[in-house]
C-alpha cells in the first residue's frame, strides 16, 4: 500500500466549472467551501476564499497560509494569484472588479458573510447551488486510485481485527483497534467516527462505541473507513458472535439479499431512486420496511457523504465515475441491527467494487 498514487487532474477542473458558471448566469464565482477550494486548487488551509473568473483565479487567504498556498498551488499545477490579507471583503471586491455578475455558494455562505461581501461588491451576488459538487461527483482516475487505496487499507484492518470479536472486547476497544490498524497501514486517520454497535446498540444505525462488552449471541455492526490523501472509504459489515437466533439469521439473510439487489442495480443511466427501491423492495417483502430507516447509499470522495444520494427523494442519475455506497439495513430493538455496505465505482458497463471484505458474518 506504499506504491505512489497517480496525480490528480486539478488543473482541468476550473475549466469545467467555468462552463457550469455560464449556465448558472454568473461571470465569477466566489468559492468559500474549503472542500471545494481544495478540489479546485489543491489548497487545504482552513482560511481561504477562491475567486474563479473566466480569465484568472485568485486565492484570498491570511498570513498563516502564504507559503502553504504557494506550495500547494504549485504542486497541483494551478496558476492562481495569491492575495494575503486580514480583511477579506475588500480583497474579494478587487478580485471581482469589472465582472458583471458574481455568484456565491448559497449552501455554504453565512448570511453575515453574504451581506458584508455584497456591500463590498456594491451589488447583490447571485446564489448558486451545487456547481462544484456536481463536478466532484464524477471522479477522475487519480481520485479513484485514492478511494481504492483507502478501501484496501480498511479491508486489511478489518481482516486483522475481526477475530478479536470472540474475546469479549468492548465496542470501544474494537473501534480503537480498527483505527490503529488503519494508521499502521498508512491511513491519515479514520474517515469518520468508527461505529461498533453490539447487541441492542446495533438497533441504532449511528450508535457510538461504548464500554459495553461484546457477548455471545450479539450481532455486531461495524461501520468505518480510512482516509487516504483526503479521500474517504466507507464499509459496513455485521458479525454474529456465536449462533444467531432464528430472527437474527433472517435479518442477516434479508439484508444480504437486499444489498445484492442494490449492487446489481448500480449502473450508468439508472436513477438513484431505483437503486434505493431495489434494496427497499426486498426488505419490505420481508415485512421490515419500517425497520429500514435510512437511505440506501451516498457518494464518497473528499467528504464521506456527498453527491449523488441513493434515497427515496433522489432525482439524480448514476453516471460513469460516480463512487457510491449501497448499505441497506434492518434495526430491531429486541434483536439488534444488521447493515451491509460496500462502496462501488459506476462504470460504463455496470459497476465494480472498491471494498472487498467478505460478507460472512462469522468473526
Amino acid at each position: 500500500m506504499s506504491a505512489p498514487l497517480p496525480p490528480l487532474d486539478v488543473v482541468g477542473r476550473t475549466d469545467r466549472l467555468r462552463s457550469a458558471m455560464g449556465d448558472a448566469g454568473c461571470d465569477a464565482l466566489v468559492v468559500s467551501d474549503p472542500t471545494n477550494i481544495r478540489y479546485l486548487s489543491g489548497f487545504t488551509g482552513s482560511a481561504g476564499v477562491l475567486v474563479v473568473r473566466s480569465d484568472r483565479l485568485v486565492l484570498v487567504t491570511d498570513g498563516r497560509y502564504q507559503q502553504q498556498a504557494a506550495d500547494q498551488l504549485t504542486a497541483a499545477g494551478v496558476d492562481a494569484e495569491v492575495v494575503v490579507t486580514r480583511d477579506t471583503p475588500p480583497a474579494l471586491a478587487a478580485a471581482v472588479a469589472g465582472v458583471a455578475t458574481v455568484g456565491l455558494e448559497a449552501d455554504h455562505v453565512t448570511w453575515d458573510a453574504q451581506r458584508r461581501w455584497a456591500e463590498a461588491f456594491g451589488a447583490d451576488p447571485v446564489p448558486t447551488v451545487g456547481l462544484v459538487l456536481g463536478l466532484r461527483a464524477v471522479k477522475d482516475d487519480g481520485e479513484v486510485a485514492r478511494l481504492e487505496r483507502a478501501a484496501a487499507i480498511a479491508d486489511a484492518a478489518l481482516a486483522e481485527v475481526r477475530p478479536m470479536l470472540t474475546r469479549r472486547p468492548t465496542e470501544r476497544e474494537v473501534a480503537r483497534a480498527l483505527e490503529a490498524a488503519m494508521l499502521d497501514r498508512g491511513a491519515q486517520g479514520p474517515s469518520f467516527e468508527t461505529i461498533v454497535a453490539s447487541g441492542p446498540n446495533g438497533a441504532r444505525p449511528h450508535a457510538r462505541p461504548s464500554d459495553r462488552e461484546i457477548l455471545e449471541g450479539d450481532l455486531v455492526v461495524i461501520d468505518f473507513g480510512a482516509l487516504c490523501d483526503g479521500y474517504h472509504s466507507d464499509m459496513t459489515r455485521t458479525f454474529a458472535v456465536g449462533e444467531p437466533t432464528a430472527t437474527q439469521q433472517r435479518m442477516l439473510d434479508v439484508v444480504a439479499r437486499a444489498q445484492v439487489a442494490g449492487v446489481e442495480a448500480v449502473r450508468a443511466g439508472v436513477p438513484c431512486i431505483a437503486v434505493d427501491r431495489a434494496c427497499r423492495a426486498v426488505v419490505e417483502e420481508a415485512g421490515w420496511g419500517d425497520a429500514f430507516v435510512h437511505g440506501t447509499g451516498h457518494g464518497i470522495g473528499l467528504v464521506i457523504h456527498e453527491e449523488p444520494r441513493l434515497s427515496p427523494e433522489s432525482s439524480s442519475l448514476l453516471a460513469p465515475g460516480h463512487c457510491v455506497t449501497v448499505e441497506p439495513g434492518v434495526y430491531l430493538s429486541d434483536h439488534g441491527g444488521v447493515r451491509i455496505e460496500d462502496s462501488l465505482l459506476v462504470t460504463a458497463t455496470g459497476s465494480r467494487p472498491l471494498t472487498h471484505s467478505p460478507h460472512d458474518p462469522a468473526p
